[in-house]
């Protein structure tokens, strides 16, 4: 507007009387009108400073990537709602679509890793360990034996190393784990036989017994049997191994699902706890409404530690639920713009305590988080997020917020049913 009325002004300055003397009092309109201008620009610099400019475009809301398409999660109706079919999903349908690390605190306990990484492409089971897991799937209660039965893979062939268990025993854990290996020759295990023969400095009989062996050299409750190369070794090397629980094995918490052989080929309805939905309610998807909602009440989503009614003040993209049993208005909202406060204990500190609120329909393993928004199609797509957990024997780390991922899980559109479980509690 400035420029158009300087140019103005001068053509105005240019059309002058047949003369050619120019009339004052038009000269005088136009640099009254050229001052005020000039005023109304200055107030305006001044009310609204750069340094607010700045602060504004700091402090806007980050929000994540859009989930990728996906085909990987099979599904089956349960009351007309899309729930996951569990007979053909396993730890590998569930791919990272980014990268990403986490610390975990410090701890001197064999085969504990304090960093969990992942890689854009890498599933599940490539990061997750069996103490994850351990309050929601009992993975801990099966023997290899039984995995080898569900899975289809071959013990026979499997190296003692493929075993990530095996390499922080010791020869008394290891005993502990398998009692009947206490009453076997040393030179009819070869694992234990080369341990003790390079780690040992007293001499020893390899006819002797290994609970023999033991109680002859106590120091080899400190050897561990990864001191040695194990991969020369298959894994039914050592007799018994095969069924014994994991859970019987020094920190079996620590492994990580895809060093459990075949583990990762079990289909989640094969668990010993199997993950079934949390009651029946079902509702419609009615208005999928993006983030310039605000000041929203009627939720229904949110976390263990705050409860599932966490209202929403500002960017509340949700989905505005219909059906019985007052549903008819409840709203889940989108967890890429809410977090609420999630975890316990030590590991509760993770990620600043937080979680992007959501609903666990199918329990404790993962939760659903409402996450993407197309108002135009009326689509929405939900993500899955897991937690880290570790209890040992001496220190309850407990569990972090659920924050791992976003994994994509189901969509919806307008009218869909959704699948909505308990408690549920409209506000």
């Amino acid at each position: 507007m400035l420029t158009n009325t300087t140019n103005n002004l001068k053509s105005n300055q240019s059309s002058q009387t047949s003369d050619n003397r120019p009339n004052p009092n038009t000269n005088l309109k136009y640099w009254m009108l050229f001052g005020l201008l000039i005023s109304l620009a200055m107030h305006g610099f001044l009310a609204f400073r750069p340094g607010d400019l700045l602060g504004s475009l700091l402090n806007q809301k980050a929000t994540a990537a859009t989930l990728p398409n996906t085909d990987t999660i099979p599904t089956k109706l349960l009351n007309n709602a899309p729930v996951p079919d569990w007979e053909n999903i396993n730890f590998k349908s569930f791919v990272f679509s980014s990268d990403g690390s986490i610390e975990l605190p410090i701890a001197k306990i064999p085969g504990y890793n304090s960093e969990r990484v992942w890689k854009a492409g890498q599933s599940l089971d490539q990061v997750m360990e069996l103490g994850d897991f351990e309050e929601v799937l009992g993975l801990e209660n099966f023997s290899l034996k039984d995995i080898e039965k569900l899975s289809g893979i071959s013990l026979q062939n499997t190296n003692l190393s493929d075993f990530s268990i095996a390499k922080w025993q010791t020869v008394p854990e290891l005993v502990k784990a398998i009692p009947t290996l206490a009453d076997e020759q040393v030179i009819n295990v070869p694992p234990i036989r080369d341990l003790v023969g390079q780690t040992l400095t007293t001499g020893f009989s390899e006819n002797l017994t290994i609970g023999e062996l033991i109680q002859q050299n106590p120091e080899l409750s400190d050897i561990e049997l990864g001191e040695i190369d194990l991969d020369k070794y298959k894994l039914t090397s050592i007799p018994g191994i095969e069924n014994a629980q994991l859970k019987y094995f020094s920190n079996w918490q620590n492994a990580t699902i895809s060093k459990v052989p075949g583990l990762n080929q079990v289909t989640f309805n094969n668990f010993p706890t199997v993950i079934v939905p949390q009651g029946n309610i079902v509702g419609q998807v009615d208005l999928p409404l993006k983030e310039v909602e605000n000041n929203r009440q009627r939720s229904i989503s949110g976390s263990y530690q705050e409860g599932f009614n966490v209202p929403c003040s500002h960017n509340c993209a949700h989905i505005e639920l219909s059906g019985s049993g007052g549903l008819t208005g409840a709203q889940w909202m989108s967890g890429n713009f809410q977090e609420v406060s999630g975890g316990y204990g030590i590991l509760g500190k993770l990620n600043g305590g937080k979680e992007p609120t959501g609903r666990h329909p199918f329990g404790k393993v993962f939760k659903q988080v409402v996450w993407d928004i197309d108002e135009a199609d009326g689509s929405i797509t939900t993500a899955m997020f897991f937690r880290i957990c570790k209890h040992t024997l001496f220190v309850d780390f407990g569990c972090s917020p659920y924050f791992i991922g976003p994994f994509p899980f189901l969509p919806y559109k307008e009218k869909s049913y959704i699948f909505i479980g308990t408690p549920l509690n409209v506000p």
